[in-house]
């Protein structure tokens, strides 16, 4: 497997922390000495291990926002019921 490297330029949020101490975080993370991207994903509580996740650009990360803030969170809101 070939080797990587990363950086984490910043720590923005905890999302949520699993019973295994776990964090889903947003950060912005430089991967391979690139450009800094939003990145979600899982990190162990030392940032040496890490889930899979996923890594949006500046423009992605804008698109997300604009469509979060058009859905209307409902505490009952169940997706499944949409099919």
């Amino acid at each position: 497997m070939a080797e990587f490297k990363y950086e984490i330029v910043k720590e923005l949020a905890v999302l949520s922390t699993g019973s295994n101490g776990w964090q889903r975080e947003l950060n912005l993370v430089s991967w391979n000495d690139r450009e800094a991207k939003y990145d979600i994903r899982d990190w162990a509580p030392d940032h040496v291990k890490m889930g899979k996740g996923i890594s949006l650009s500046m423009e992605e990360m804008e698109q997300l926002k604009l469509a979060l803030d058009e859905i209307a969170f409902e505490p009952e809101y169940d997706p499944s019921m949409e099919l």
